[in-house]
């Protein structure tokens, strides 16, 4: 087992912390993870855990600052606050460890003052003064096999935007005290398979290592950032529907490819033929929505003006009888060219058009923007988007079912048959066909 954490793992905390055994009761060892050879333990028995300055050539460096959450206190006597995880938009709200009755100033408490340094880095204006700023390190207490102590998940890697100085009720004490609160910033560790590797910590607890070495076994979206600093952050924070958009380079064919070739006669066969595309796009849409025994059924195309977002309206029924539905497909068609891209704004057509239970279809020669794709994930709009790779693999399985592999003849027979009607009718009248 490798010594990285991954995010959304949980780990085994013991109380003896032995650094030997890369797996415990089933799970991965957290001080196995975090073992450096002739350097303390990397601790998690604080909130707030900030590991020993090295002094390198450039300077001192605190190596990392290992924060816990535990949410089974929240709300307790002795921590009265709660923490908020959203890691799936990349943020944490994180309460430092101030506590009243307590006579130090809330600044100066030990992981006050920890996070605080951290912050004047991580609002540093240059990427010389970023380089060796400190990485939040983010974990959660969770309770496993009736335990609510020993087990931790591993959150991400984060970074301070902004901190705030607050008055909190005290709870059973009836009072109040000064604390500060967090908003940290998770970066995205998509490039890494949502993996840390331990070794760029052990790096930095190196004196002997400098800032840059460190840097280059930082993730990806760190490095991105160190060099770009706070403009950065909306592309470098962890977005779960990020995952789930495809790279327009990936949506199109390899070079001198066959799909490359097939994409092209398409493309040249259909420029210019509006209404012919829109027919084939309402076939390789009903393959689609069709497959794997769903009951989808070809409705017909709109006119050529006043289509309102719509090309084509098709029916997917669910069940049967009592226990059935049918839902209206809005599909629209768009032939541009290969190498073009269709945008949010085009997509919003479409959506624009859908009412509660509908559903939308968008079919292209060419690909989806990266933001029309996140603005579609992140507002969950029920669009199926399917791309000129996706519609040359369509086609050419219709072509070889159907036509001898012979894509073109495959074409002309959709066009040339005239299977679907053109017609105004309004989109919800297929539900009585």
């Amino acid at each position: 087992m490798g010594r990285t954490l991954k995010v959304g793992d949980v780990l085994r905390y013991t109380s003896a912390k032995d650094e030997s055994l890369p797996v415990i009761d089933g799970y991965p060892n957290f001080h196995f993870v975090t073992h450096c050879p002739g350097q303390k333990r990397a601790l998690l028995e604080a909130g707030i855990n900030g590991m020993a300055r090295v002094q390198s050539a450039a300077g001192a460096r605190r190596p990392a600052v290992l924060i816990r959450s535990s949410p089974w206190k929240a709300g307790s006597e002795q921590t009265p606050w709660h923490d908020v995880f959203d890691l799936d938009n990349g943020h944490v709200r994180y309460f430092g460890d101030s506590k009243a009755g307590v006579s130090t100033l809330p600044g100066e408490v030990k992981g006050n003052a920890t996070l605080l340094e951290a912050f004047d880095g991580h609002q540093a204006p240059t990427a010389e003064q970023r380089i060796a700023t400190t990485p939040l390190m983010l974990f959660r207490a969770v309770s496993r096999n009736g335990k609510v102590k020993g087990y931790v998940e591993f959150c991400g890697v984060g970074l301070i935007e902004r901190t705030e100085r607050i008055v909190q009720w005290a709870g059973r004490e009836r009072t109040t005290f000064t604390n500060y609160v967090y908003d940290i910033a998770v970066i995205d560790l998509v490039a890494e398979g949502d993996r840390v590797d331990w070794d760029w910590i052990n790096a930095r607890r190196d004196p002997s290592v400098s800032d840059e070495e460190a840097l280059s076994l930082a993730p990806q979206a760190w490095r991105e950032w160190v060099e770009r600093g706070h403009s950065a952050l909306p592309r470098v924070r962890r977005r779960v529907a990020r995952n789930r958009v495809v790279k327009v380079r990936d949506q199109r064919p390899e070079p001198r490819s066959r799909d490359e070739s097939d994409l092209h006669l398409i493309y040249k066969f259909f420029d210019g033929r509006k209404h012919d595309f829109e027919a084939l796009a309402s076939a390789v849409a009903a393959r689609v929505l069709g497959g794997g025994g769903r009951n989808y059924r070809e409705g017909w195309l709109t006119r050529r003006s006043g289509d309102g977002g719509a090309d084509f309206v098709g029916r997917l029924d669910i069940g049967s009888g009592l226990a059935g539905t049918g839902l209206v497909v809005l599909g629209q068609a768009k032939c541009i060219k290969p190498d073009s891209t269709v945008s949010a704004e085009q997509i919003a057509r479409v959506v624009a058009r859908l009412r509660r239970g509908w559903i939308g279809v968008y079919v292209t020669t060419g690909a989806y923007s990266e933001a029309a794709q996140l603005e579609m994930v992140e507002d969950q709009y029920p669009v199926l988007l399917i791309n000129g790779m996706d519609l040359v693999r369509e086609l050419r399985g219709m072509a070889r079912d159907d036509h001898g592999g012979d894509l073109q003849s495959c074409i002309e027979h959709i066009i040339d048959t005239g299977t679907v009607e053109v017609t105004s009718r309004r989109p919800e009248e297929i539900l009585l066909a």
